[in-house]
């Protein structure tokens, strides 16, 4: 099957894109990488008026340093992520989570913004976002917005942006320290059934603080498990603690059951891959070691 008849448009600056957005009152599509959007227009599930293709817009290509923080251009790829040196040496848990995502080919041409507006509750980049309290930046005709990652998401694949509006970047606070990362799949680069993502700074005395877990494909959206992670803070991450940790976070899960797991297979994994990233992430010497 092909998409239906739809206008195409190619603006070269981010107001542009926006004009054109707002032009269509909703019924426009902005374009990236089209690694998801395509598909669901060639099998008639997505039906735009127009696309607007953002491709051309130079600025949304960027990463900057700045301060402690970090700021990623929506149009930025996941290749580029995956080489950059800023991003391996100021965010070294999106260069490491970016080779779970699907193959070559798909990590050429998908975009971190179109990750996130797509927002699959079973995504590497919102997961990896959530969990770095990052922040993204919206452009709509009223200007321009900044909405936490914790506030990005409505439900399944459900962005809170208005339809005239366009993801334009993404900031990120201070990396963490450590972090370990786990996902299970059916079958290699495909859809993660269970994710999980710690991060942690040590202190010298052994002791951790400002531990974040973070759980996908159990929810609507990727969720932290707050109260887990709290009760790590000030332990050596033992046992007795993990294993506690680990129960914890199965009270912020609601997971689906769908062609690749069942929830009940879902909520036995949690606990399980939460107790084995939490000592991969207390027993890694080195920030970046991984499950």
């Amino acid at each position: 099957m092909k998409a239906a008849y739809f206008s195409y448009h190619r603006p070269a600056s981010v107001e542009e894109a926006v004009t054109y957005l707002d032009e269509y009152g909703g019924g426009a599509r902005v374009i990236a990488g089209g690694q998801s959007l395509v598909p669901m227009m060639n099998m008639r599930l997505w039906r735009p008026l127009a696309l607007v293709d953002i491709n051309g817009i130079d600025e949304l290509t960027h990463i900057r340093a700045d301060g402690s923080a970090t700021a990623l251009g929506a149009l930025v790829r996941y290749s580029t992520i995956e080489r950059d040196p800023v991003v391996a040496e100021r965010l070294p848990v999106l260069a490491h989570i970016v080779r779970y995502i699907g193959d070559r080919q798909v990590r050429n041409r998908g975009t971190i913004g179109g990750s996130l507006v797509q927002a699959d509750p079973t995504g590497e980049m919102p997961l990896a976002c959530l969990v770095l309290g990052a922040m993204v930046r919206v452009v709509g005709p009223e200007g321009v917005r900044e909405i936490p990652l914790s506030e990005l998401y409505e439900g399944s694949y459900a962005a809170a942006l208005e339809p005239e509006e366009l993801l334009t970047e993404i900031v990120f606070p201070a990396s963490p320290q450590h972090f370990a990362f786990t996902e299970v799949t059916r079958r290699h680069n495909d859809f993660a059934v269970v994710s999980v993502l710690a991060t942690g700074n040590r202190g010298a005395d052994g002791r951790w603080r400002d531990v974040r877990i973070g759980l996908g494909g159990v929810a609507d959206t990727p969720v932290l498990a707050s109260a887990a992670g709290a009760a790590l803070a000030g332990t050596d991450l033992a046992d007795d603690a993990i294993r506690a940790a680990a129960e914890l976070a199965v009270d912020v899960i609601d997971p689906p059951s769908d062609i690749r797991a069942s929830a009940e297979y879902r909520r036995h994994l949690v606990p399980v891959h939460v107790r084995r990233v939490l000592t991969q992430l207390r027993d890694a010497p080195l920030q970046g070691e991984t499950a």
